[in-house]
């Protein structure tokens, strides 16, 4: 049986086993899967989208919505 490899958590940078009795993993734990989770939700983290894209969809919105 090989060895699970090992993985910095994203969040805090701790070396943890990747496998399956990580439930958290990447991460290290709830905690810090639960920290990215709030950064994502706060603004913290995004993806950058194409702004030709934005304009094109924006149209479709009702007026109320704009």
């Amino acid at each position: 049986m090989t060895k699970a490899p090992m993985v910095r958590c994203p969040t805090c940078e701790k070396e943890t086993q990747y496998s399956t009795d990580n439930p958290a993993r990447p991460f290290c734990s709830d905690r810090c899967k639960l920290i990215d989770l709030g950064e994502w939700a706060s603004g913290g983290y995004s993806v950058a989208g194409n702004e030709l894209e934005s304009d094109v969809f924006s149209d479709n919105l009702p007026e109320d919505l704009q």
